[in-house]
C-alpha cells in the first residue's frame, strides 16, 4: 500500500525555530524547536531535521512562515529573502533558496503570522470561516488575514501593527517605541512597549496594573478599525501578551465602545465572546499553518 505523503512546516521566529512534519490534515508526526542563532547554524539544524524525510521520499513540500521583513514578490530578485530585519546577521538572507538547495524540495514562503492565520483557518478556531483574521501581540504586533481560502499578500506584506490608534495622552505619556511611527499600534501596545513603559515584562505584571487598561484600549481600537476595513468572520488574538487571558474582556468591551453600534451584527453586539478569541491550536498555529501551506501548494 502506498504510504501517505508528508509535508514539512517551519515557523521561523526571531527567537526560535519550530520545524515539524505532518500529514497535512492537522496531525504532527514529528517536531523540534531550537533557538534562532546565526543563519548558517540555524538552517543547518533545520535541514538535518528534514533530511531523513526527504531521502525516504515521503516529504512533498515545506511551508515556511518567517519573521521579517520578507520579500514575497515572486518575480523579485530577492524573493524568498529575509530583507531589512533588525535581527543580527539575518539581513538579506536567502532563506528559501538555502533550504531548497540543501533539501531539493519546494519551499512555500509566507509571513509567520499569515501561517498562523492559515493554521487556525484550516484546523483551529476560525476553521472554514472565510475571511478570518489573526493578530499576534508579542514582542511586535502583526496580522495575518485569510480571504478566499488564501493568505492576503499584495503590494507588500500587510503590516497591521503599524496602523494608528488614538493615543490616550491623559493617562499615558509614553511616546511609543516604533522607530518609524512612534505611537502606532505596535509602538504603544507591543510587548516591548509594555516593558519600556513599565520596566517589567508582561508576564510578571500584576493583573490589576493600570497598564492593562491601556493595552485593552489600544488593542480594542485597532481591532475595531480592522473590523471596519476587513470585516472578518472571526478574530483570533495570539502572541505572548495575550497569554494574559483576562485582557480579552477589556478588549471586547473597547471594540464595542469604539464601533458604538455602527456594525449591526450579532457577533459584535451579542456574541463578541465567541467572535474575538484565543487560538485553538496554541503554540502549533504557525507550524501547522506552514504545513497546510505546503499541502495547498501541490
Amino acid at each position: 500500500m502506498k504510504s501517505k505523503l508528508l509535508y514539512g512546516g517551519i515557523e521561523a521566529g526571531g527567537t526560535k525555530f519550530v520545524c515539524a512534519v505532518g500529514d497535512g490534515d492537522g496531525n504532527i508526526i514529528e517536531k523540534i524547536q531550537f533557538p534562532t542563532a546565526a543563519p548558517a547554524e540555524t538552517l543547518k539544524t533545520a535541514v538535518f531535521f528534514f533530511k531523513p524525510f526527504v531521502e525516504s521520499g515521503a516529504l512533498k513540500n515545506i511551508g515556511l512562515g518567517s519573521f521579517g521583513p520578507i520579500d514575497l514578490e515572486i518575480n523579485s530578485v530577492t524573493y524568498g529573502y529575509i530583507t531589512t530585519t533588525p535581527k543580527p546577521k539575518w539581513q538579506n538572507t536567502n532563506i528559501v533558496g538555502a533550504l531548497e538547495t540543501e533539501l531539493g524540495v519546494k519551499v512555500i514562503f509566507d509571513t509567520d503570522v499569515n501561517a498562523a492565520a492559515f493554521g487556525e483557518f484550516m484546523f483551529g478556531a476560525s476553521k472554514d470561516l472565510d475571511p478570518s483574521l489573526y493578530i499576534t501581540i508579542g514582542t511586535g504586533i502583526g496580522g495575518g488575514y485569510v480571504i478566499g481560502s488564501k493568505t492576503l499578500k499584495g503590494l507588500a506584506v500587510p503590516e497591521m501593527g503599524h496602523i494608528r490608534v488614538l493615543h490616550d495622552w491623559k493617562d499615558d505619556d509614553f511616546s511609543g517605541v516604533c522607530p518609524y511611527h512612534g505611537d502606532c499600534f505596535e509602538g504603544l501596545a507591543s510587548g516591548v512597549a509594555i516593558y519600556k513603559r513599565t520596566g517589567k515584562k508582561a508576564e510578571v505584571i500584576d493583573d490589576n496594573d493600570a497598564v492593562w487598561d491601556l493595552e485593552a484600549n489600544y488593542i480594542g481600537q485597532a481591532i475595531a478599525n480592522l473590523v471596519l476595513i476587513l470585516s472578518p468572520k472571526k478574530i483570533i488574538l495570539g502572541g505572548g501578551v495575550m497569554h494574559s487571558k483576562f485582557l480579552f474582556a477589556g478588549i471586547r468591551k473597547k471594540v464595542q465602545e469604539t464601533l458604538n453600534n455602527y456594525v449591526q451584527h450579532k457577533d459584535i453586539l451579542e456574541n463578541i465572546d465567541e467572535y474575538i478569541i484565543p487560538p485553538a491550536l496554541g503554540d502549533n498555529s504557525g507550524v501547522l499553518g506552514a504545513i497546510a501551506l505546503a499541502k495547498e501548494a501541490e
